[in-house]
């Protein structure tokens, strides 16, 4: 009797807790209250980079005690996208991952608080979708996405270990003569830390994507903040002083992010220059101990998929997780979710 009367108080405390806390949306730095530390992706930094970076406006959700603490936060970037011809302009949002939280007994109810929230304000700013994406456990805020309309996708990433093998171990034997022979011709990954560089690299992911409308490309000044970051990395591969592909990552909770991946591999089909990029990004996380590398995004789990078969190469593993998506219109939304669904 006393152990279900302890676990009836503990209930009401519980409920109790989460009823008082308080909502709030900062869409200014200088606004910001003490926040959470421990994800990049959800950091003040982050917050700050979006907020200097034309064309994205940040909005960071706090859940916070009576006393003023914070308990929990979630960084969503609205990005602003258009062209004179064809003309078109809308707005998108983005979350990676699920936020940040000082007590992992209430991550479900705050992120359910925090979806609500978030999701009221895009819809009053007519958003016209919002995508969550690279949540860590597949069925986590399930119910709380359904609630608020959203849909899910099923989307791969691929996910290196590197803490139990040297990274050359894991290489298919193909990969590893590939990397040897492109050594062998001089071809080197370097940082890039100057503003050319780091401009040639820009330059080059909107070449890629060019015919990729899917993908967003931040602006320049995105790149140009990131990589003053300690978080974060540029890397150029170039081959007789030309650049010939880049990566961009990020580096959070102990693991690496392969973020932004561009090569010109039809120019310079000989050289793979795709191959030496993401060698250089894992060899890097490697060297400087972090647990693994997750390339996030590879594309929808099609049964012929080029890219993810060059990424597993590398000896990662396919992760299948889901994305959310939530369209402003109802009717579109709807359809979107009907064709997304199962058969």
């Amino acid at each position: 009797m006393r152990g279900i009367i302890l676990a009836f108080l503990k209930i009401i405390y519980y409920f109790c807790h989460v009823n008082e806390c308080c909502i709030d949306i900062y869409t200014k730095s200088k606004d910001l209250p003490t926040l959470l530390e421990g994800n990049y992706f959800h950091s003040r930094e982050l917050f700050i980079i979006y907020e200097q970076n034309p064309g994205c406006t940040p909005y960071m959700v706090v859940v916070s005690n009576k006393e003023g603490q914070t308990l929990a936060q979630l960084l969503v970037a609205v990005n602003r996208k258009g062209n004179w011809f064809p003309p078109y302009l809308y707005t998108h949002a983005h979350a990676h991952e699920e936020g940040i939280y000082a007590n992992e007994a209430y991550k479900e109810e705050f992120f359910c608080k925090m979806l609500q929230a978030i999701t009221l304000r895009l819809d009053r700013r007519l958003c016209l979708y919002i995508e969550f994406s690279g949540i860590r456990k597949k069925m986590f805020g399930y119910r709380a996405f359904r609630q608020q309309g959203y849909f899910p996708v099923v989307w791969q990433e691929v996910h290196n270990s590197l803490h139990s093998k040297v990274p050359e171990e894991r290489l298919s034997e193909k990969i590893q003569q590939r990397i040897k022979k492109l050594k062998d011709k001089g071809i080197i990954t370097q940082t890039a830390t100057n503003r050319e560089d780091i401009h040639s690299f820009h330059q080059l992911l909107k070449r890629y994507y060019r015919f990729k409308p899917r993908r967003h490309i931040p602006n320049e000044q995105y790149f140009q903040e990131m990589a003053k970051s300690h978080n974060a990395k540029i890397f150029l591969t170039t081959y007789g002083g030309k650049n010939i592909g880049g990566c961009a990552c990020v580096y959070s909770g102990g693991n690496a992010y392969l973020c932004y991946l561009a090569a010109k591999r039809k120019t310079y089909s000989m050289l793979h220059p795709d191959t030496m990029v993401v060698w250089n990004a894992i060899q890097y996380a490697y060297e400087h101990d972090y647990n693994h590398i997750y390339f996030m995004d590879v594309g929808l789990p099609w049964h012929r998929n080029p890219f993810r078969e060059f990424i597993l190469s590398f000896g990662g593993k396919p992760v299948s997780k889901y994305r959310w998506f939530r369209f402003y219109s109802h009717t579109i939304n709807k359809i979107l979710s009907w064709l997304g669904k199962d058969k």
